[in-house]
């Protein structure tokens, strides 16, 4: 119980360090971006005096230090500031794109485990024969292509040739779930590098757990069968496939903007995208904060449950 304590404590303040490092990080980088909002605002052929009064509206003549400090302190109050473009509260952005990408997040996720981890664990049962060979040949195959290229290609077969699917979320709106058929082509898509990477680690997981000196010692025991491969190995295995898991998660929510933008769905990749084009950095910067909040909580909790499965790999950690 002491040693899980430790290592609790000893993630969540490693946790707290990361996320102090995010906030200063996107401060930093947001400030080295090019262009200036007060210019993007002013329209074309501005007029310096119109510049200076829109950067002095917006704070934008203060220090730096002076506005990631006001920054900061907005953040420990649950403000993430508001809008150089709109005028409106970052926290409405993020509301307003956090459900379709949520939505693609979830559907992706609810497919991934059952078939990322069955697909481990079968090609680790027929280890060197046709099934694994098929498993790795197949999944090795499908990481190879980029997102943008396999969504081209479904939107050209299912959609254009076929006729089967729509190409585009164009029209639906946030109302995604009515709409399921507009939804399969992202999730593929989304799938396709996942369960890749998700069943490669769970066979070498679970080849290396059934060939552990406890799996042997269970065996001389005379446990055989499913019990050895789900009971023993299978736990064991699940740890470093559950933090794959995690980082995979994370990047269904933060990283969905090449299929947002291919399939034009209204997420929170679509906000990034809009307010890097008006150079709101407000926006850019609560996004960005939301996203590594979301990281180091969702690595957090992997390493968590990979303790609980396998404490000998948690500690060692």
């Amino acid at each position: 119980m002491t040693a899980l304590r430790s290592f609790v404590a000893r993630r969540l303040l490693l946790g707290v360090v990361q996320t102090v490092a995010v906030v200063l990080l996107v401060f930093t980088l947001t400030e080295a971006l090019p262009g200036d909002a007060a210019v993007a605002l002013a329209g074309d052929d501005p007029d310096p005096a119109r510049i200076a009064a829109i950067r002095e509206a917006m704070h934008l003549d203060r220090p730096a230090w002076e506005r990631l400090g006001d920054w900061a302190m907005g953040l420990l109050h649950g403000d993430l500031g508001t809008s150089l473009a709109s005028g409106r509260p970052v926290s409405q952005y993020i509301a307003d794109g956090f459900g379709p990408t949520l939505l693609l997040a979830a559907l992706t996720v609810a497919v991934l485990v059952p078939v990322g981890f069955g697909l481990g664990v079968l090609a680790a049962r027929h280890e060197g024969r046709l099934v694994d060979r098929l498993i790795s040949s197949v999944t090795l195959a499908v990481y190879a292509v980029p997102e943008f290229a396999l969504g081209v290609l479904l939107v050209t077969v299912f959609a254009l040739q076929l006729g089967w699917l729509p190409p585009t979320a164009v029209g639906f709106g946030t109302d995604l779930l009515g709409h399921p058929a507009a939804l399969m082509l992202p999730v593929l898509v989304l799938l396709s590098r996942p369960v890749c990477s998700l069943a490669r680690l769970m066979r070498a997981g679970m080849i290396d757990a059934l060939a552990s000196p406890y799996v042997s010692q269970a065996r001389r025991y005379g446990v055989t069968g499913a019990r050895i491969r789900y009971a023993h190995a299978l736990p064991n295995a699940l740890a470093p496939a559950t933090q794959q898991l995690a980082r995979t998660i994370d990047w269904l929510l933060s990283g969905v903007i090449v299929v947002e933008a291919l399939y034009v769905i209204p997420g929170l990749g679509t906000v990034l995208l809009n307010a890097v084009a008006e150079r709101d950095v407000p926006v850019v910067q609560g996004l960005a904060v939301v996203f590594g909040v979301l990281t180091v909580a969702l690595n957090l909790g992997a390493d968590l449950v990979a303790h609980r499965l396998a404490p000998r790999a948690g500690v060692a950690a």
